[in-house]
């Protein structure tokens, strides 16, 4: 029997504080079990097992990054829309650094909630909406998106593991970063059909 006030959402969240403070990788179903003051049976009336609760962590966290960057990109547009996304993912990496690792891998969980989560589809979206200004058409635009990512997530990745040990400030290049990435964006060399891919 469940234990009355136990719910997969409280579950959820207590996976995904404790990503925040010991890194995905530790996160266990005794761990989660421990914080919340139950046995580990109790846990899997509200999720499967172990990999269920990383993808609803993952969910969760796709919800959380996509309403921030929402908020932070709303009437923005070009460069302003740009530097406001990428401060609002670089600002959700660096306040929960566990769950923004569990946007990065792959999701593993019932594919039927998979297709009702609306998180990943929406980040998606507002990635594709925010380089639109830069009047990029496919296959560009795809390509851009990626840039982007890239960019984004290999930065916090490096920052997040200390590996910006020069005295220069990662503020500095970050800002110096993104400055390029608009740069980039702007001066887009056109797809050519039949260009060697």
């Amino acid at each position: 029997m469940a234990r009355a006030g136990l719910t997969t959402d409280r579950v959820t969240l207590a996976g995904a504080e404790l990503a925040d403070e010991v890194g995905l990788d530790h996160v266990t179903m005794s761990a989660v079990a421990r914080r919340l003051g139950v046995k580990d049976a109790s846990l899997y009336v509200h999720v499967r097992g172990l990999e269920d609760l990383r993808g609803r962590i993952a969910l969760l966290a796709a919800d959380e990054k996509t309403i921030r960057i929402a908020e932070a990109t709303a009437g923005r547009a070009g460069q302003d829309a740009l530097t406001a996304f990428a401060n609002a993912y670089r600002t959700y990496a660096h306040d929960h650094p566990g769950r923004y690792t569990a946007t990065q891998i792959p999701i593993q969980i019932d594919p039927e909630l998979l297709a009702q989560a609306a998180g990943p589809r929406r980040a998606v979206d507002l990635t594709y909406g925010m380089l639109r200004a830069y009047a990029l058409r496919e296959p560009d635009l795809t390509d851009a998106v990626r840039l982007v990512r890239s960019t984004l997530h290999g930065f916090v990745s490096l920052e997040a593991a200390g590996g910006f040990a020069h005295e220069r400030p990662a503020e500095d290049s970050w800002v110096r970063c993104l400055e390029a990435l608009h740069n980039a964006l702007e001066h887009w060399p056109a797809h050519q059909e039949g260009a060697a891919t």
